[in-house]
């Protein structure tokens, strides 16, 4: 890792979790799958995370909001000859990924105060001015391109209104059995769960097109998740935790193979 940690400073799981906002079974499945170990133990066996350790933690966590999978990150980790190149390649591209999301932010904001000195001078933004402005405000919320966007929409049309709410409904149950798991900590190699798995992908591969185009929308699709995970948590019955709890959940089982 970088440098020496001089400090001395040692972090317990609990600590870094709540500093990552990410839960303690999570940071437990990085260290069972090599890919975050805590780098001492305390004489009771305890986990305690050095600089290092939380250094590679931000490296994790960097690499995910850039849309990599756990084993891709591992790739990129144990590919990396310099530590400072490294971290520093990774820090521009996620300067990168912020620079753009404020630009849109920009545009979104100077947008709607074009709309509103409109209504302060007693004039009504025309229809085709809101709906730039939802076009905009549908592309920062959800991160997906355009393109993405309209393809998101004609696999919807495709699959129709039925088979769509048929699909909610399938996926609700899911939801609900496999969070069982979650509570009773299910082993990922459990032939019961492998299947709900296996459901659940295949359900979700129906609002994808096939190919590379179709493997981009589910990227983008995970990436908001992660991003936007306590908004959407709002809008569906289960707490945004438990939820957040069933995605590391899924990951691990389909890191079995």
């Amino acid at each position: 890792m970088i440098g020496r940690d001089d400090t001395g400073r040692r972090w317990s799981i609990g600590e870094v979790a709540r500093a990552s906002g990410m839960t303690v079974r999570a940071l437990r499945h990085y260290d069972e799958i090599g890919l975050l170990s805590a780098g001492e133990r305390t004489s009771s066996g305890h986990r305690r995370y050095t600089g290092g350790d939380v250094r590679r933690l931000y490296r994790v966590r960097a690499l995910r909001t850039l849309g990599l999978s756990l084993e891709e990150i591992a790739i990129v980790l144990a590919d990396s000859t310099g530590d400072l190149a490294a971290m520093h390649d990774l820090l521009t591209a996620q300067l990168r990924g912020l620079e753009a999301h404020a630009t849109r932010i920009q545009r979104l904001t100077h947008r709607l105060r074009g709309l509103l000195e409109q209504i302060d001078g007693a004039s009504m933004p025309d229809p085709d001015q809101f709906m730039t402005t939802l076009e905009m405000i549908s592309v920062f919320e959800t991160s997906f391109t355009t393109e993405q966007r309209e393809q998101l929409a004609r696999q919807r049309a495709e699959l129709g209104p039925e088979a769509v709410e048929a699909a909610k409904s399938e996926w609700e149950g899911l939801v609900e059995e496999l969070l069982c798991h979650v509570q009773d900590d299910t082993p990922v190699d459990d032939p019961r769960v492998r299947a709900l798995v296996a459901r659940w992908d295949a359900l979700g591969n129906r609002f994808h097109a096939g190919g590379d185009a179709g493997e981009l929308t589910k990227a983008a699709a995970q990436r908001v998740w992660r991003e936007n995970s306590a908004e959407i948590g709002r809008s569906l019955p289960w707490p945004a935790d438990r939820l957040r709890d069933l995605v590391h959940y899924l990951e691990r089982v389909r890191q079995t193979g």
